[in-house]
């Protein structure tokens, strides 16, 4: 078997952008999914909780559809999590007042808990994981969002 050879940060520059970006987004995705798995939640699970209770303090009730754009995931496959989360009983759905199609997304006491743990672990994670900007951590972060702005 071949071994790959780590690159240099040059070797890296050279590489173009999106490749980069990807390539990153995995190291981070497979680092959070191995500190939630103490939690028994996925990455995915955990947006939607952490979005959930970001909302929660927002406004009075939270449906799908909120939870689908506020976490820039579609609505079909946040559904799907909901359910799943239904399953772990951490959320309910309830049937919403005034707009048959809407389902109001609530937190279980265990759902709330669970979010409130996994926005400490992820929090625990990034900072080891993005130690290695120091200073430029902000302004990496004013980059992304930026991006976010501008294409979502």
């Amino acid at each position: 078997m071949r071994k790959i050879e780590k690159l240099s940060v040059t070797k890296i520059t050279e590489e173009p952008v999106s490749s980069v970006l990807w390539q990153v987004s995995s190291e981070w995705q497979r680092g959070v999914k191995r500190a939630l798995d103490s939690i028994d939640i996925t990455p995915s699970q955990s947006m939607i909780l952490s979005s959930l209770l970001f909302l929660s303090k927002q406004r009075e009730s939270v449906t799908q559809i909120d939870l689908s754009l506020h976490s820039k995931i579609d609505p079909m496959t946040t559904s799907s999590i909901i359910r799943t989360l239904e399953r772990k009983e951490l959320v309910r759905r309830k049937e919403h007042s005034t707009d048959t199609r809407a389902k109001i997304v609530v937190f279980t006491s265990y759902g709330s808990k669970t979010a409130k743990q996994a926005v400490k672990i992820i929090e625990k994670f990034d900072d080891q994981f993005f130690e290695a900007l120091g200073n430029r951590s902000k302004t990496f972060q004013s980059s992304l969002a930026i991006l976010l702005k501008t294409r979502g």
